[in-house]
Formats: structure tokens, sequence, C-alpha cells
């Protein structure tokens, strides 16, 4: 998508706005909240944020949530925080912001399709009201980075971490993975800052900092049966291809294999999913855009964007999203550390998972316009966006969006996570306007972007809900809604 200059001047004009109004906000010494959403892209734009102001000796409390809703607001609104900033979340709840919290001043730093009027006391900064894509072109790490920015020009050190939300918000859609359009000015700073290089190479988990096999098995994207989450296979995949992978009883990563060891194993990885049904471009998955991040210690999961990416996700799905901020804001110490083991449990939760629905095929079960996964109370609410992302690039029909859902535990609905592909979108699939118009039919809420989106319904709904969205995909890709 191409973004004429005056679509980003705009843009820029009101994240300068915002960017004053924080400013007046901290010269008067109020208490500034800031309420985020607990993925990735939310975690990196609240710790964004958070230093900016944190610089300007702001009074800021962070908390971050997995959605927003009445109670929520209810509380935000006894508070009576003078100034609340949501970050990663808002535009979606506009209706929902302006009725709770009419009292107050709010700024929303969002990249979501906006659903409702901006509230009047309220500075709104999202890339789709200048027409900029929000789901492919700018983040909300990313908004909250131009804000930062415009806060202070020192806060051009901190671009880096909006490179790692727009990966983690799988923003990398141009040609060879890479992040384009207006994430591309943020690259542009992170390069010109000292804090990033970039280059194209194989995409492994943990290219920097874990022995090949114990990479290739924590590869989910994607997902290779059989070698996926089995170390000793994947040593054995290895030594099969005359790969040796240590070298003077060091283990060797991803990095130290030379270009021919790349494509040998490349190639073998492309047959063995071809030998398994996939279809012949998901392996090339695994070629791109590498975005290392030159500031982080090598060795470590915060040198490779899409791995520090991962280990703020985990982060936030595993219940400790306060990690995630902390590493953002600057912990390198205790915070950090207790992140990394966070971080292998998430990946043998998704492991887990992925080696469950891969055993018995009627586990992702196809109907007429999508595929549906029955996560039920086995597959964990906070993780199903996750599984279903994984999922959605490694479908056996590739023009068919995932919707996986699971149970809330302890509440009467179940959590949503609706996933396709740019090919989808391109032909006029919008998911997150599906999203919203069936979960409202039950008495749900429901959005998100048009490549990727969620909703809430209750639970004994949910079987007419899917039917309904399964009509719905194919009206709207009939161009009959």
């Amino acid at each position: 998508m191409s973004v004429k200059k005056e679509q980003i001047d705009t843009f820029l004009a009101i994240a300068s706005d915002a960017a004053q109004a924080i400013l007046k906000s901290i010269e008067r010494g109020e208490s500034i909240h800031v309420s985020s959403h607990y993925d990735a892209d939310g975690l990196t734009a609240a710790g964004i944020i958070g230093k900016a102001m944190a610089r300007l000796g702001g009074r800021i409390r962070i908390r971050v949530e997995r959605w927003t809703d009445e109670k929520i607001i209810s509380e935000m609104a006894a508070e009576n925080f003078p100034l609340t900033i949501f970050s990663d979340l808002g535009s979606g709840y506009l209706t929902l912001l302006k009725n709770g919290l009419s009292k107050q001043r709010l700024i929303i730093l969002d990249h979501h399709q906006p659903v409702g009027e901006t509230p009047p006391n309220s500075i709104h900064v999202n890339p789709h009201l200048c027409g900029i894509d929000g789901s492919r072109d700018l983040s909300a790490a990313g908004v909250a980075y131009f804000v930062a920015k415009a806060l202070d020009e020192v806060n051009v050190d901190l671009a880096h971490l909006a490179v790692v939300g727009a990966l983690g918000d799988m923003q990398d859609k141009y040609g060879q993975r890479e992040l384009g359009c207006t994430n591309k000015i943020i690259v542009d700073d992170a390069v010109r800052a000292g804090c990033l290089e970039v280059e194209t190479d194989l995409l492994f988990f943990g290219r920097q900092t874990r022995p090949i096999h114990k990479a290739l098995a924590c590869t989910t994207n994607p997902f290779l049966p059989g070698i996926s989450g089995e170390e000793d296979k994947s040593l054995a995949f290895l030594a099969s291809l005359g790969i040796t992978p240590k070298c003077a009883d060091k283990w060797r990563a991803m990095r130290d294999l030379s270009e021919e060891e790349k494509r040998k194993l490349f190639s073998a990885i492309a047959d063995h999913l071809a030998s398994k049904g996939f279809p012949s471009d998901v392996a090339m998955k695994l070629v791109g855009t590498v975005y290392t991040l030159t500031c982080e210690e090598p060795w470590t999961p915060l040198r490779d964007g899409r791995e520090f990416a991962v280990l703020l996700n985990a982060t936030g799905r595993m219940d400790k999203p306060g990690l995630g901020v902390a590493v953002c804001m600057g912990d390198r110490g205790a915070s950090l550390e207790q992140s990394i083991a966070v971080l292998e449990e998430y990946r043998r939760t998704l492991m887990k998972y992925l080696s469950w629905l891969n055993e018995k095929p009627g586990r992702i079960e196809e109907l007429n316009s999508i595929y549906v996964v029955r996560g039920g109370d086995f597959i964990n609410e906070k993780v199903i966006g996750a599984v279903s992302s994984i999922l959605s690039t490694n479908l056996p029909n590739p023009q068919k969006p995932i919707i996986a859902f699971s149970t809330i535990p302890g509440e009467s609905s179940v959590k949503i996570s609706a996933r396709t592909l740019d090919v989808m979108t391109s032909k006029g699939l919008n998911l997150g306007e599906i999203m919203g118009v069936a979960a409202e039919k039950y008495s749900g809420r429901g959005g998100g972007h048009d490549i990727a989106a969620g909703a809430q319904v209750p639970v004994k709904d949910v079987e007419s809900f899917l039917k309904l969205v399964d009509e719905l995909v194919k009206k709207q890709l009939r161009g009959t809604t």
C-alpha cells in the first residue's frame, strides 16, 4: 500500500497534539494512567510511552489488560485519573469510553479499526483515521513511538522497540517479510540510532541464541511435523544432511552456518513439508528480512527482533505482563531473567497444543468457508490467538480463514480468535467487521483488523456464532455484504 506524504504529515500532526497534551499534564504534576494490551505490541507501546514520560519526570501508572469492558471502564472512572492513555486499546471501544469516561481526558494510541465516534474529550491517534493501514503499516508501538519522538527527539533511541512491536503484530507483510511503508520510517530511525541492523537470512527462532537443533525444534511458523518440539529428531535430521551441530565442542547457532549449509537445510525442510502435504510455498516463510537489535547483548532473546516479540508475548499470555513492560523500559536484570524462564514455559505450552492439533485430522475442522479449532478448556484462552496465528500460515486451503476458540475459566463465554492471509484481505475479506457483526448478534463483542480479529460470545451461542461467521465470510467474498 502506498501512503502519501500528506497522510503521514496529518498523522504526525495528531501525534504531536497528543505529545503536547502529555507534556502539559506532566508539567502540572498530574498522575497519568496508561492502559495497554497484553500482547507484544501492547507491551512495547506501554514501554515506549512509559519510558518517554519517565524521562520527563512524569508520574505514571501502567496497567496491562486483556481487553476493555464495562467493569474495567467503571474502575477507571472511579479512580478518576486526570489523564488516561490507552495504548493498543481503545479504538474498538469508542462508545464505551465516551459513555464511561466522559469526565476524564483521554489519549488513544491505537491501530485497530475504529468503531464508533471518538469521545470529545480525547485525542485519538490512529493511522486508520489518516488513510494509513493499521494492520500492515503501523502498529500501536509505532503510534506510541511517534508520540514519544514528538515529546523529545532523544526518544529516537526507542525506535527499535517499535520495530519489535510491529514484528510481534506480524506486520512484516512486504517482500521477504519486511516491514514497509510507515513502519519503514521507524526502521530507518532505529538504524540511524545505531540500535538495528537489517539483512536477509533464514528466520529460525533462536537463530542468534540457540544451538541449531534447538532452533529447529522451536520452529512453529511453519510448524514442522516430527521436528518442531523434538530436539532428538532435529539432531537426527541435521545428521542426515551432514550438518555438524558442534564445532570444537561448541554448539553452533543458525547464524554460524555457511551459505551452502543454509541452502541444504532449507531444501531439506521444503522436501519434508511437501511430504507432509503442505503447500509448496510454506517453506518460504523460513527466508526473509532479519532485524538484529545491535543495542542488545549477543546470545540473549532480545538480540533478534522477532524473538524479542515472542518473549514479550510470552510474558503477557502467561500472566506476567509486568515483566515485559519492565524489559521494554530497560530492566536487564531480574525482569529479563524471569522473562526468559517464562518464555521457555510458553514455548513448551505452544508445542503441546500444536502437537495435540496435529495428532488427529478432525481437530482442525473444515466448514464451507472457514476452518474451526475447538480449543474448549484444553487450549488456554490466553494463547488461543498465538495458536490461530501459527495455524493460519499452515492450512491446506489458504483461501479459508481460521476461527479458533477456548472457554474462559470462571465465565460463561468463550474467547475467539480469527486469522487469515493477505491473499484473502486483498479479495475483500475483513475479519474485524465479521467478528463485530456476528458477536453483536449474540450479545458479545468483537472487532480487530481485517487480517486478524477476535470476539467474545456466550458459550451457549458459540455454534450459532460459527455458523453465522461461515456464512458472512462466504457473503463478504462474494461482495454481497
